[in-house]
């Protein structure tokens, strides 16, 4: 399995209501990304999209139903029509969450968390080698929020992706929303969690928006907040330059509004690569 290069770049979501400007405008982003599971067909109008954002960007598949956590193992029919979107489409890379969405019979569709579990480690390991040896190629693996944490966890979440991405050669995708609001829900320091990382494998970062409260959850309807920005500089010091996008599921706004966003990314990351000085 080759290495995968950095990608040095900034990008948005791809999402149904900015499309027909992905496909007639000139918009000012290094790539996108596009949830997987909405483009696994064979036709149709959202292929035909896709393609027609292809031929002006690159593009990244980020999936949320591979569930590599799965002591169900995976699902082969679903890695067959990833793959042949992937060999169609050529992105940069795929991503998918650390986590769990299936059994043998039902998808949830939800990111439900792990047990930071030996067991459950050489479950993750074993599903991540299949993926990639199917795709023919690396993944990357995202940092997934979370809520809850189990008793029974042997490990810190950290420590276990760690472990994964050691063992199986996958990629990071490093989720700084994520990870703040993990550290909010959980009690433990954002600066602990990236300490604990292989950040050499970070090929790319999210930024995003939650709803805040005694239990901050990862909504994905709003701007950034000033504590994620403030990560981002913390992990960019810390992993060097990388692909960088913003993500919105809810409330999306006018694009204008989005590419006003990524133009404090681009300032953050030119700060930490040393190319601008602060005042």
């Amino acid at each position: 399995m080759t290495d995968l290069a950095r990608f040095e770049g900034f990008g948005l979501g791809l999402r149904r209501p900015h499309y027909r400007q992905f496909t007639n405008d000139k918009i000012d982003v290094d790539f996108v990304e596009v949830i997987s599971e909405n483009f696994m067909v064979d036709g149709g109008q959202p292929l035909a999209v896709l393609e027609a954002v292809r031929s002006r960007h690159e593009v990244v598949l980020h999936g949320v139903s591979l569930s590599p956590g799965s002591a169900h193992g995976l699902d082969r029919d679903y890695l067959a029509r990833l793959a042949a979107l992937a060999d169609r489409i050529e992105p940069l890379w795929i991503s998918d969450h650390l986590c769990w969405t299936r059994t043998s019979a039902h998808n949830s569709h939800d990111l439900l968390p792990l047990p930071y579990t030996a067991e459950a480690l050489d479950i993750a390991c074993t599903n991540v080698a299949i993926a990639q040896e199917q795709l023919r190629r690396p993944i990357l693996l995202e940092n997934p929020s979370s809520y809850l944490s189990f008793p029974e966890n042997e490990m810190a979440e950290w420590e276990f992706l760690a472990e994964v991405v050691g063992r199986t050669g996958c990629y990071l995708l490093l989720d700084v929303n994520n990870v703040h609001v993990s550290a909010h829900n959980h009690g433990f320091a954002a600066s602990e969690y990236l300490d604990g990382l292989p950040l050499d494998r970070v090929r790319q970062i999210h930024l995003a928006g939650h709803t805040p409260g005694k239990i901050a959850i990862d909504t994905h309807d709003r701007e950034v907040c000033e504590a994620v920005w403030n990560l981002l500089a913390d992990a960019l010091g810390r992993t060097g330059p990388t692909a960088i996008m913003i993500e919105r599921d809810d409330a999306i706004p006018p694009l204008p509004e989005l590419l006003d966003e990524l133009v404090r990314a681009r300032h953050i990351a030119a700060l930490a690569n040393g190319e601008l000085t602060t005042a």
